[in-house]
Protein backbone atom coordinates (compact mmCIF):
# COMPACT_ATOMS: atom_id res chain seq x y z
CA UNK A 1 0.00 0.00 0.00
CA UNK A 2 2.65 2.30 0.94
CA UNK A 3 4.99 2.24 -1.80
CA UNK A 4 2.45 2.03 -4.57
CA UNK A 5 0.66 5.48 -2.82
CA UNK A 6 4.13 6.88 -3.21
CA UNK A 7 4.47 5.56 -6.97
CA UNK A 8 0.63 6.77 -7.95
CA UNK A 9 1.59 10.19 -6.45
CA UNK A 10 4.64 10.71 -8.01
CA UNK A 11 2.84 9.68 -11.33
CA UNK A 12 0.58 12.75 -10.52
CA UNK A 13 3.11 15.09 -10.32
CA UNK A 14 4.76 13.98 -13.53
CA UNK A 15 7.40 11.20 -12.50
CA UNK A 16 8.12 8.19 -14.43
CA UNK A 17 8.22 5.32 -11.75
CA UNK A 18 9.64 1.38 -11.90
CA UNK A 19 8.05 -0.74 -8.73
CA UNK A 20 10.37 -3.53 -7.62
CA UNK A 21 8.16 -6.17 -5.33
CA UNK A 22 10.18 -9.09 -3.67
CA UNK A 23 7.21 -11.23 -4.19
CA UNK A 24 3.50 -9.93 -5.82
CA UNK A 25 1.76 -6.86 -6.16
CA UNK A 26 -0.11 -7.02 -2.83
CA UNK A 27 1.44 -8.93 -1.11
CA UNK A 28 3.07 -9.25 2.77
CA UNK A 29 1.55 -7.17 4.94
CA UNK A 30 -0.86 -5.53 2.39
CA UNK A 31 -2.98 -8.02 1.92
CA UNK A 32 -3.93 -10.07 5.48
CA UNK A 33 -4.87 -7.64 7.52
CA UNK A 34 -8.02 -6.12 8.89
CA UNK A 35 -8.59 -4.03 5.96
CA UNK A 36 -9.53 -0.91 8.94
CA UNK A 37 -9.47 2.74 7.69
CA UNK A 38 -9.26 4.09 10.66
CA UNK A 39 -7.64 7.24 11.22
CA UNK A 40 -9.48 7.55 15.50
CA UNK A 41 -7.69 4.45 16.16
CA UNK A 42 -4.27 5.37 14.43
CA UNK A 43 -2.01 5.34 17.89
CA UNK A 44 1.43 4.92 18.61
CA UNK A 45 2.11 1.17 19.33
CA UNK A 46 4.34 1.52 22.46
CA UNK A 47 1.55 2.99 25.32
CA UNK A 48 1.91 2.58 28.62
CA UNK A 49 -0.77 -0.82 28.56
CA UNK A 50 2.48 -3.04 26.96
CA UNK A 51 4.02 -2.26 30.02
CA UNK A 52 1.02 -4.81 31.45
CA UNK A 53 2.51 -8.11 29.60
CA UNK A 54 4.88 -9.92 31.96
CA UNK A 55 8.30 -11.91 30.85
CA UNK A 56 6.32 -15.19 31.31
CA UNK A 57 3.09 -13.67 29.28
CA UNK A 58 5.47 -12.60 26.27
CA UNK A 59 7.29 -16.10 26.01
CA UNK A 60 3.97 -17.61 25.66
CA UNK A 61 2.88 -18.24 22.02
CA UNK A 62 -0.88 -18.15 22.93
CA UNK A 63 -0.53 -14.55 24.17
CA UNK A 64 -1.47 -12.09 22.22
CA UNK A 65 1.93 -10.74 22.20
CA UNK A 66 4.77 -13.08 21.61
CA UNK A 67 8.27 -12.89 21.78
CA UNK A 68 9.79 -16.23 20.32
CA UNK A 69 12.97 -16.91 22.99
CA UNK A 70 16.32 -16.76 21.01
CA UNK A 71 19.44 -14.87 21.14
CA UNK A 72 18.57 -11.74 18.65
CA UNK A 73 20.32 -8.93 20.28
CA UNK A 74 18.96 -6.64 17.18
CA UNK A 75 15.46 -7.94 18.65
CA UNK A 76 16.09 -7.30 21.97
CA UNK A 77 17.73 -3.84 22.05
CA UNK A 78 14.51 -2.89 19.95
CA UNK A 79 12.05 -4.34 22.46
CA UNK A 80 13.92 -2.32 25.12
CA UNK A 81 13.87 0.58 23.20
CA UNK A 82 10.02 0.01 22.73
CA UNK A 83 9.75 -0.69 26.47
CA UNK A 84 11.37 2.56 27.57
CA UNK A 85 8.85 4.66 25.36
CA UNK A 86 5.61 2.66 26.67
CA UNK A 87 4.75 5.81 28.65
CA UNK A 88 2.38 8.46 28.96
CA UNK A 89 4.13 11.34 27.92
CA UNK A 90 5.99 9.75 25.18
CA UNK A 91 2.65 8.30 23.33
CA UNK A 92 1.17 11.80 23.87
CA UNK A 93 4.03 13.50 22.17
CA UNK A 94 4.02 10.41 18.97
CA UNK A 95 -0.50 11.25 19.32
CA UNK A 96 0.13 14.89 18.66
CA UNK A 97 2.51 13.85 15.67
CA UNK A 98 -0.04 11.15 13.96
CA UNK A 99 -2.68 13.72 14.52
CA UNK A 100 -1.58 15.79 12.09
CA UNK A 101 -1.60 12.70 9.22
CA UNK A 102 -4.65 10.52 10.46
CA UNK A 103 -6.68 13.86 9.78
CA UNK A 104 -5.82 13.61 6.90
CA UNK A 105 -6.03 9.96 6.03
CA UNK A 106 -9.61 9.43 4.67
CA UNK A 107 -9.61 12.41 2.15
CA UNK A 108 -6.64 10.65 0.77
CA UNK A 109 -8.43 7.58 -0.39
CA UNK A 110 -11.74 9.80 -1.37
CA UNK A 111 -8.51 11.18 -3.67
CA UNK A 112 -7.78 7.90 -5.53
CA UNK A 113 -11.35 6.90 -5.99
CA UNK A 114 -12.10 10.02 -7.85
CA UNK A 115 -8.57 9.73 -9.93
CA UNK A 116 -9.08 6.25 -11.18
CA UNK A 117 -8.53 3.91 -8.39
CA UNK A 118 -11.49 1.71 -8.45
CA UNK A 119 -11.77 -0.43 -5.48
CA UNK A 120 -14.38 0.72 -3.00
CA UNK A 121 -14.18 1.56 0.68
CA UNK A 122 -17.01 1.02 2.74
CA UNK A 123 -18.34 3.35 5.36
CA UNK A 124 -17.96 1.54 8.52
CA UNK A 125 -22.15 2.17 9.25
CA UNK A 126 -21.63 -0.05 12.83
CA UNK A 127 -18.23 -0.54 14.29
CA UNK A 128 -18.08 -2.45 17.73
CA UNK A 129 -15.74 -3.01 20.32
CA UNK A 130 -17.44 -5.88 22.75
CA UNK A 131 -16.16 -6.69 25.81
CA UNK A 132 -17.60 -9.19 28.58
CA UNK A 133 -18.42 -7.08 31.36
CA UNK A 134 -18.10 -3.00 31.59
CA UNK A 135 -15.15 -3.03 33.74
CA UNK A 136 -13.45 -4.92 30.86
CA UNK A 137 -14.23 -1.41 28.74
CA UNK A 138 -12.67 0.80 30.66
CA UNK A 139 -9.45 0.22 29.30
CA UNK A 140 -10.04 0.86 25.67
CA UNK A 141 -12.39 4.01 27.29
CA UNK A 142 -9.44 5.57 28.81
CA UNK A 143 -7.49 5.41 25.47
CA UNK A 144 -10.22 6.75 23.40
CA UNK A 145 -10.74 9.78 26.14
CA UNK A 146 -7.16 10.09 25.45
CA UNK A 147 -7.17 10.09 22.05
CA UNK A 148 -9.84 12.61 21.90
CA UNK A 149 -7.84 15.53 24.83
CA UNK A 150 -4.95 14.94 21.95
CA UNK A 151 -7.27 16.61 19.56
CA UNK A 152 -8.07 13.25 17.49
CA UNK A 153 -11.85 13.54 15.72
CA UNK A 154 -13.26 10.68 17.33
CA UNK A 155 -17.14 10.00 18.00
CA UNK A 156 -18.41 6.75 20.12
CA UNK A 157 -21.18 5.72 22.07
CA UNK A 158 -21.61 2.74 24.96
CA UNK A 159 -23.82 0.51 24.62
CA UNK A 160 -24.81 -2.63 26.62
CA UNK A 161 -25.07 -6.38 25.86
CA UNK A 162 -28.54 -6.13 23.63
CA UNK A 163 -27.92 -3.09 22.07
CA UNK A 164 -24.56 -4.42 20.52
CA UNK A 165 -26.25 -7.42 19.65
CA UNK A 166 -29.03 -5.19 17.62
CA UNK A 167 -26.08 -3.66 15.84
CA UNK A 168 -24.61 -6.53 15.28
CA UNK A 169 -26.28 -10.32 15.37
CA UNK A 170 -23.30 -12.12 15.06
CA UNK A 171 -22.41 -11.17 18.96
CA UNK A 172 -22.84 -13.97 21.17
CA UNK A 173 -24.56 -13.23 24.87
CA UNK A 174 -21.30 -13.51 26.03
CA UNK A 175 -20.77 -9.54 25.67
CA UNK A 176 -22.46 -7.41 28.18
CA UNK A 177 -20.44 -4.69 27.19
CA UNK A 178 -19.32 -2.31 24.04
CA UNK A 179 -18.45 0.46 22.02
CA UNK A 180 -19.77 1.55 19.24
CA UNK A 181 -17.39 3.82 17.11
CA UNK A 182 -18.49 6.51 14.28
CA UNK A 183 -17.00 7.77 11.16
CA UNK A 184 -14.54 5.33 10.39
CA UNK A 185 -14.28 3.10 7.03
CA UNK A 186 -13.31 -0.68 6.13
CA UNK A 187 -11.86 -1.81 2.87
CA UNK A 188 -10.78 -5.49 1.20
CA UNK A 189 -7.25 -5.12 1.18
CA UNK A 190 -6.05 -7.58 -1.28
CA UNK A 191 -8.28 -5.94 -3.52
CA UNK A 192 -7.79 -2.26 -2.85
CA UNK A 193 -3.83 -2.89 -3.30
CA UNK A 194 -4.10 -4.80 -6.68
CA UNK A 195 -6.92 -1.92 -8.01
CA UNK A 196 -4.21 1.04 -6.94
CA UNK A 197 -1.31 -1.38 -8.59
CA UNK A 198 -3.16 -1.20 -11.93
CA UNK A 199 -4.13 2.21 -11.80
CA UNK A 200 -0.12 2.40 -11.39
CA UNK A 201 0.33 -0.01 -14.27
CA UNK A 202 -1.98 1.76 -16.41
CA UNK A 203 -0.34 4.77 -16.29
CA UNK A 204 2.71 3.56 -17.84
CA UNK A 205 4.74 2.34 -14.82
CA UNK A 206 7.62 -0.60 -15.31
CA UNK A 207 7.02 -3.56 -12.27
CA UNK A 208 9.95 -5.96 -11.52
CA UNK A 209 7.95 -8.37 -9.80
CA UNK A 210 9.59 -11.25 -8.28
CA UNK A 211 12.82 -9.17 -7.41
CA UNK A 212 14.54 -8.81 -4.24
CA UNK A 213 16.86 -5.58 -4.57
CA UNK A 214 19.81 -6.21 -2.86
CA UNK A 215 22.08 -2.54 -3.03
CA UNK A 216 20.99 0.83 -3.47
CA UNK A 217 23.71 2.88 -4.22
CA UNK A 218 24.04 7.33 -4.37
CA UNK A 219 26.18 9.77 -5.72
CA UNK A 220 26.09 12.87 -7.08
CA UNK A 221 23.86 12.51 -9.85
CA UNK A 222 21.06 9.55 -8.59
CA UNK A 223 20.47 6.03 -7.28
CA UNK A 224 21.80 2.87 -8.70
CA UNK A 225 19.86 -0.23 -7.69
CA UNK A 226 21.31 -3.38 -8.54
CA UNK A 227 23.27 -1.84 -10.97
CA UNK A 228 20.50 0.34 -12.93
CA UNK A 229 20.59 3.90 -12.64
CA UNK A 230 18.09 6.24 -11.78
CA UNK A 231 17.03 9.57 -10.47
CA UNK A 232 15.89 8.99 -7.05
CA UNK A 233 14.76 6.10 -4.97
CA UNK A 234 12.10 5.09 -2.05
CA UNK A 235 12.55 2.42 -0.05
CA UNK A 236 8.79 1.30 1.05
CA UNK A 237 10.21 -2.27 1.72
CA UNK A 238 8.44 -2.88 4.84
CA UNK A 239 9.97 -4.97 7.73
CA UNK A 240 13.12 -5.71 4.99
CA UNK A 241 13.95 -1.72 4.77
CA UNK A 242 16.40 -1.54 7.80
CA UNK A 243 19.21 -3.02 5.55
CA UNK A 244 19.11 -1.15 2.80
CA UNK A 245 18.75 2.25 4.51
CA UNK A 246 21.81 1.82 7.13
CA UNK A 247 24.24 3.43 4.56
CA UNK A 248 22.32 6.43 4.50
CA UNK A 249 22.20 7.16 7.82
CA UNK A 250 19.17 6.23 8.92
CA UNK A 251 19.75 4.07 12.32
CA UNK A 252 15.84 3.82 13.18
CA UNK A 253 15.41 -0.18 13.62
CA UNK A 254 12.62 -1.35 11.68
CA UNK A 255 11.28 -4.10 13.26
CA UNK A 256 9.13 -6.87 12.31
CA UNK A 257 5.67 -7.32 14.48
CA UNK A 258 4.29 -10.24 12.28
CA UNK A 259 -0.17 -10.50 12.20
CA UNK A 260 -2.35 -13.77 11.20
CA UNK A 261 -4.86 -13.64 10.27
CA UNK A 262 -8.12 -16.24 7.85
CA UNK A 263 -11.52 -15.95 7.20
CA UNK A 264 -14.53 -18.18 7.93
CA UNK A 265 -17.99 -18.27 6.82
CA UNK A 266 -20.45 -16.75 8.75
CA UNK A 267 -24.45 -17.20 9.09
CA UNK A 268 -24.74 -12.85 8.61
CA UNK A 269 -22.35 -10.71 7.39
CA UNK A 270 -21.75 -8.13 9.62
CA UNK A 271 -22.44 -4.28 8.40
CA UNK A 272 -18.96 -3.65 10.01
CA UNK A 273 -15.81 -3.95 11.51
CA UNK A 274 -16.01 -6.18 15.09
CA UNK A 275 -12.79 -5.38 17.78
CA UNK A 276 -12.69 -7.74 21.09
CA UNK A 277 -10.01 -5.62 22.23
CA UNK A 278 -9.05 -7.95 25.46
CA UNK A 279 -8.35 -10.19 23.48
CA UNK A 280 -6.66 -8.06 20.86
CA UNK A 281 -8.58 -9.70 17.38
CA UNK A 282 -10.21 -7.72 15.02
CA UNK A 283 -12.66 -9.25 12.55
CA UNK A 284 -14.00 -7.30 9.59
CA UNK A 285 -16.43 -8.72 6.59
CA UNK A 286 -14.58 -9.08 3.27
CA UNK A 287 -16.97 -10.54 0.34
CA UNK A 288 -19.57 -13.00 2.05
CA UNK A 289 -17.01 -14.12 5.17
CA UNK A 290 -15.58 -12.47 7.83
CA UNK A 291 -11.33 -11.92 8.21
CA UNK A 292 -10.39 -12.45 11.76
CA UNK A 293 -7.07 -11.27 12.89
CA UNK A 294 -4.78 -10.95 15.75
CA UNK A 295 -1.40 -11.42 16.97
CA UNK A 296 1.86 -8.81 17.33
CA UNK A 297 4.79 -11.78 17.22
CA UNK A 298 8.29 -10.62 16.90
CA UNK A 299 9.60 -12.98 14.96
CA UNK A 300 11.54 -12.95 11.38
CA UNK A 301 9.93 -11.43 8.33
CA UNK A 302 10.16 -14.74 6.55
CA UNK A 303 9.75 -17.37 9.17
CA UNK A 304 7.41 -20.09 8.71
CA UNK A 305 3.41 -19.46 9.87
CA UNK A 306 3.05 -20.95 13.73
CA UNK A 307 -0.06 -22.95 13.87
CA UNK A 308 -0.10 -22.39 17.56
CA UNK A 309 -0.77 -18.46 16.70
CA UNK A 310 -3.95 -19.18 14.24
CA UNK A 311 -5.28 -21.98 17.64
CA UNK A 312 -4.52 -19.15 19.87
CA UNK A 313 -6.80 -16.08 17.77
CA UNK A 314 -9.63 -19.23 17.38
CA UNK A 315 -9.61 -20.05 21.10
CA UNK A 316 -9.61 -16.35 22.04
CA UNK A 317 -12.93 -15.64 19.34
CA UNK A 318 -14.80 -18.46 19.58
CA UNK A 319 -17.00 -17.37 22.34
CA UNK A 320 -17.80 -14.15 21.41
CA UNK A 321 -19.22 -14.94 17.92
CA UNK A 322 -22.73 -16.62 17.17
CA UNK A 323 -23.00 -17.78 13.95
CA UNK A 324 -19.30 -17.36 12.96
CA UNK A 325 -17.95 -20.74 12.13
CA UNK A 326 -14.41 -20.48 13.38
CA UNK A 327 -13.70 -24.12 12.23
CA UNK A 328 -14.15 -23.59 8.80
CA UNK A 329 -11.51 -21.43 8.14
CA UNK A 330 -9.35 -20.29 4.64
CA UNK A 331 -6.49 -18.71 3.93
CA UNK A 332 -4.72 -18.62 7.24
CA UNK A 333 -1.79 -16.28 6.51
CA UNK A 334 1.08 -14.59 8.41
CA UNK A 335 2.50 -11.53 7.29
CA UNK A 336 5.45 -9.26 8.76
CA UNK A 337 4.15 -5.64 10.23
CA UNK A 338 7.09 -2.86 9.53
CA UNK A 339 7.26 -1.65 13.90
CA UNK A 340 9.45 1.45 14.78
CA UNK A 341 10.91 1.81 18.27
CA UNK A 342 8.66 4.91 18.87
CA UNK A 343 5.84 3.75 16.91
CA UNK A 344 6.04 6.40 14.14
CA UNK A 345 6.56 6.04 10.59
CA UNK A 346 9.71 6.46 8.68
CA UNK A 347 8.65 9.48 5.94
CA UNK A 348 11.33 11.04 4.29
CA UNK A 349 14.88 12.12 3.10
CA UNK A 350 17.63 10.30 4.05
CA UNK A 351 21.26 11.46 4.13
CA UNK A 352 21.27 11.08 0.63
CA UNK A 353 19.49 13.54 -1.43
CA UNK A 354 18.34 10.84 -3.54
CA UNK A 355 17.19 8.43 -1.21
CA UNK A 356 13.74 8.42 0.67
CA UNK A 357 11.96 6.30 3.05
CA UNK A 358 8.65 5.45 3.23
CA UNK A 359 7.32 2.29 5.73
CA UNK A 360 7.39 1.46 9.05
CA UNK A 361 3.71 2.60 9.96
CA UNK A 362 3.23 -0.67 12.17
CA UNK A 363 -0.22 -1.81 12.05
CA UNK A 364 -1.57 1.45 10.49
CA UNK A 365 0.27 1.04 6.61
CA UNK A 366 -3.14 0.43 4.77
CA UNK A 367 -4.81 3.68 7.15
CA UNK A 368 -1.77 6.06 6.39
CA UNK A 369 -0.43 4.61 3.36
CA UNK A 370 -2.25 7.07 0.64
CA UNK A 371 -1.77 10.51 2.68
CA UNK A 372 1.70 9.06 3.74
CA UNK A 373 2.49 8.80 -0.22
CA UNK A 374 1.04 12.21 -1.16
CA UNK A 375 2.73 14.07 1.25
CA UNK A 376 6.23 12.16 0.69
CA UNK A 377 5.87 12.78 -2.94
CA UNK A 378 5.14 16.53 -2.98
CA UNK A 379 8.76 16.07 -0.79
CA UNK A 380 10.47 14.33 -3.32
CA UNK A 381 9.45 16.47 -6.38
CA UNK A 382 9.78 19.92 -4.49
CA UNK A 383 12.45 19.32 -2.21
CA UNK A 384 10.54 20.59 0.57
CA UNK A 385 8.39 19.18 3.41
CA UNK A 386 5.27 20.31 5.51
CA UNK A 387 4.98 20.84 9.40
CA UNK A 388 3.24 16.99 8.80
CA UNK A 389 6.26 14.71 7.97
CA UNK A 390 8.94 16.80 10.42
CA UNK A 391 8.21 13.89 13.79
CA UNK A 392 8.33 11.64 10.49
CA UNK A 393 12.23 12.02 9.44
CA UNK A 394 14.11 9.19 8.82
CA UNK A 395 17.09 10.56 10.87
CA UNK A 396 15.29 11.13 13.95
Amino acid sequence: MVGLATAWHLQELGTEVTVFDRADVGSGSSWGNAGWLTPGLATPLPEPSVLTYGVRAVLNPRSPVYVPPRLDPRLWRFLVGFARRSTMRQWQKSMEALIAINDLALDAFDELADRGVTAPTSPASSFVAAYRSASDREPLLQELQHIKSSGQRLEYDLLDGAQARAQEPLLSDEVTAAIQLHGQRFLDPGAYVQSLGDAVRNRGARFELQRIVERVDANSAGVSIDGESYDAAVVAAGAWAGPLLRRFGVRRLVQSGRGYSFSVSCRSTPRGPIYLPSQRVACTPIADRLRVAGMMEFSPPDAKLDPRRIAAIVDAARPFLDGADVDDRIDEWVGPRPCTVDGLPLIGATASPHVFVAGGHGMWGITLGPISGRLLAKQIITGSHGPELEAFSPLR
